[in-house]
């Protein structure tokens, strides 16, 4: 009380301590108490986990936030939080509820209703005002995150907070859509860059086939050793013969025969021999490339079947991966205001003026004392 007397005494003999300290304390006590319209909070909190996080139920709180399990879901929160704070939100609220309608209302305070008396009805304008609006973060102690929507009716909090709530359950269902496709495409790319490197090989071989007239120069170089190879036994059996023709009856008149047969079985062998290796169009020039054709048929193959393993993995992992958006609280519908907190407002504004008053104050009585004297 003393302190009051004081005050009043001190505002009569000073009007400047009326004008800086008393009238705007005395202005806003009028607006927060009766005249600001007051604004209700409905508040949510969510967690965003991957299927993999999901634990079995719990009885107590704690143990739920205990197996939230927010670690694998930090960047989606990030990008749900960053989400609900932008323009791309406030695009896709208004298009479910009237927005301007519900700050606008008439029965609302002047200087608390949108448009602001300096601002225009213009989107950004709206999106300035939304954000005073609008309070997001994450729960240090628990880890979840918090989402508060301010409106004048509580109904119409809750509201503002449910849509925002599923506008967040969409986001996270396309960045999961998203993901899944991008991880599933490239590897689907890998695959048909895989097949078309396996068709080329095989279009290589058989249009080697058809200009170099053979099917398989390896078959075919070991089909001629094995006619060479029965080719000299069957020699080297008529020369067995001859010797011992030769050497028990030497005019004996196979002989000569027996000596072309040899001969003429020599010329085989050579003949042979020769479309296998020497100079020219021998089988042996075609092995290197046709063995380069069938390297990269194979590798190819390999790659195909490679590419058809990470495809399946990757449509694996997407499933896997896949975060969710699980409420914790749903949003409430508030019953009693929670500003204007007229009181706290108030007294802080009178004492910020009251220490303005008293530096201004200061700073006048300090130059008073160092100006000259006349």
């Amino acid at each position: 009380m003393n302190f009051l007397r004081n005050l009043s005494a001190k505002a009569r003999r000073n009007p400047w301590f009326l004008l800086g300290v008393i009238l705007p304390v005395l202005l806003s006590a009028i607006y927060f108490f009766a005249i600001a319209s007051s604004q209700f909070v409905s508040e949510s909190r969510f967690a965003i986990k991957a299927p993999n996080q999901r634990g079995a139920q719990v009885s107590s709180f704690a143990n739920l936030i205990q197996t939230t399990g927010l670690s694998g879901g930090q960047e989606q929160s990030n990008q749900v939080i960053d989400f609900v704070r932008s323009r791309s939100a406030l695009s896709a609220l208004a298009t479910d509820l009237s927005v301007r309608k519900i700050y606008g209302a008439e029965d609302v305070d002047m200087l608390s209703r949108f448009p602001l008396p300096w601002q225009e009805n213009a989107f950004e304008d709206l999106f300035d005002y939304y954000r005073d609006k609008i309070q997001i973060s994450r729960d240090a102690d628990t880890g979840l995150i918090v989402l508060r929507t301010i409106a004048f009716e509580p109904a119409e909090a809750a509201a503002i907070n449910e849509k925002l709530l599923q506008q967040s359950e969409q986001l996270v269902n396309e960045l999961n859509e998203n993901a899944r496709t991008n991880a599933i495409e490239e590897a689907e790319s890998r695959v048909v860059e895989a097949e078309v490197r396996v068709a080329a090989a095989r279009a290589a071989i058989a249009q080697y086939r058809n200009t170099a007239s053979v099917v398989d120069p390896l078959e075919e170089a070991t089909g001629v050793a094995e006619i060479v190879n029965r080719i000299i036994a069957e020699r080297a059996s008529l020369e067995a013969q001859l010797s011992t023709l030769r050497s028990v009856t030497p005019d004996h008149p196979s002989i000569p025969a027996l000596r072309e047969q040899i001969a003429s079985l020599t010329r085989e062998i050579e003949r042979q021999t020769a479309r296998v290796v020497g100079s020219g169009n021998t089988i042996s020039s075609k092995l290197p490339f046709y063995d380069a054709l069938v390297l990269e048929q194979e590798l190819a193959s390999e790659l195909l079947v490679l590419a058809q393993t990470t495809l399946e993995g990757a449509r694996t992992d997407a499933l896997k991966q896949q975060f969710y958006l699980e409420r914790v609280v749903d949003p409430n519908v508030p019953d009693q205001p929670e500003y204007p907190k007229a009181f706290r407002t108030v007294l802080t504004i009178f004492g910020f003026a009251l220490c303005l008053y008293f530096i201004v104050w200061m700073f006048v009585v300090g130059i008073l004392e160092h100006a000259p004297e006349d």
